[in-house]
């Protein structure tokens, strides 16, 4: 039971109602037990006042915080709270609802809370650097939380010079395009040079690849990349989507890359955009995809066989490819909006054949319709959901200058 929540409600209820204090199931101090009405009813008010003050906070990172550090005085989830276990000599966990508490601990975590540690520990927390919800993958919420509470980056501005400085070099571990093993390779981040490159041997003065920051995007992919600590890397070459697969053994050197990616972009987006404020810049260092997986499709006469593919929806660029970890796409849809006459239709044209899996998607664009067909029927809603979530944002002044390169594509 999302506890926060739960006091929120009844808050509510209390305050519309006008009903004196209430009880919940907050931590109770052993000396406080079975002393009557009384005594509950100000451990319910404790309860009341430092979740509420605690609120803004765990709604968007902890889902159901039924835990908390109470040597740090915050609530957390019970994935949070496995991290922190691992801390011990930074966070004590407990259980809000099945330990015991003494009041030693509660009226500890009354005078703090989640919003007292965050002006604390996030005092110095530079803009770009990302801070992960309760969907981001394991290692992106572990890092962030021993940055956070055991290294104290967010104090110390010094320790935040491997991804802040500007200049970043190292070696990862990269998938090769052609065999798939992974080699070590020398990477280089410049600001001032305004690129990614990275060096086929250790001594090369050639780079092998250079991505412009300008059209940098990093993104955890651990499952599809099969390693925890896996990071696909994204950049535009010829104005199509190139991959790049990488890992770091150590947790903490792949969050700082990642990091360090972010930093160099945001810095980039000052200068291209100098009125901009860090709120309006944020959202556009990194992004994650909205959404992969297989589909079938067919070609643009629509007379092929379809052909199982797996697609990357990647803002307004529809991606597809031979297999997931493919440096290249095979070929790239750009998905407008309905004001420029593009919309996804449910089903395929009656005359369609060739197609094994029965749940059909249309996309009409301007030019020409895309045929695609998917597994199951919940795929194919939650395909079409994501496609009209597109369709639906009204086009920015720089993605039309996209959309007619794909138009002019040989």
């Amino acid at each position: 039971m999302w506890l926060a929540f739960i006091v929120f409600i009844f808050l509510i209820v209390d305050e519309l109602l006008g009903h004196g204090p209430w009880v919940t199931s907050a931590p109770v101090p052993k000396a406080q037990r079975g002393r009557g009405m009384e005594k509950e009813q100000k451990e319910g008010s404790w309860c009341r006042s430092f979740v509420l003050q605690s609120w803004a906070d765990l709604v968007f990172w902890c889902h159901d915080p039924d835990w908390a550090s109470h040597s740090l005085g915050i609530f957390i989830c019970l994935n949070c709270s496995g991290i922190h276990r691992n801390i011990p000599q930074v966070s004590k966990v407990k259980s809000v609802r099945l330990d015991d508490w003494d009041d030693a601990q509660v009226e500890f975590m009354a005078s703090n809370g989640n919003n007292v540690a965050k002006a604390k520990y996030e005092s110095k927390m530079p803009p770009f650097y990302y801070k992960p919800t309760f969907l981001d993958c394991p290692l992106l919420r572990e890092q962030w939380i021993r940055a956070k509470y055991e290294r104290k980056e967010f104090i110390h501005s010094e320790k935040q010079e491997p991804y802040s400085a500007g200049y970043r070099e190292g070696f990862l571990w990269k998938r090769g395009r052609d065999n798939g093993q992974f080699l070590s390779r020398k990477f280089v981040l410049s600001e001032r040079e305004g690129a990614l490159k990275y060096f086929n041997k250790n001594d090369a003065k050639e780079p092998k690849a250079i991505m412009k920051i300008e059209h940098l995007n990093a993104t955890f992919q651990p499952a599809k990349i099969g390693n925890p600590h896996g990071l696909q890397i994204t950049y535009l070459k010829d104005n199509s989507t190139r991959n790049i697969f990488v890992y770091h053994e150590d947790g903490k050197e792949i969050v700082d890359w990642f990091n360090a990616i972010r930093a160099a972009r945001f810095h980039y987006l000052q200068v291209a955009f100098p009125g901009a404020s860090d709120i309006d810049l944020v959202p556009k260092l990194s992004r994650n995809y909205l959404k992969e997986g297989y589909m079938e499709k067919t070609g643009p006469k629509q007379t092929e066989g379809f052909k199982k593919r797996w697609f990357t929806m990647d803002d307004r660029r529809l991606m597809y490819f031979k297999d997931p970890l493919d440096a290249f796409a095979r070929g790239e849809v750009f998905i407008g909006s309905k004001e420029n006459s593009y919309k996804v239709l449910e089903g395929l044209p009656p005359s369609t054949q060739g197609n094994h899996w029965q749940h059909g998607i249309t996309i009409v664009t301007p030019d020409r319709k895309f045929l695609f067909a998917c597994e199951t029927e919940d795929d194919q809603l939650e395909w079409i959901t994501t496609f009209q979530k597109v369709i639906s944002r009204p086009m920015l002044p720089q993605e039309y200058a996209v959309e007619a390169h794909f138009k002019h594509k040989p």
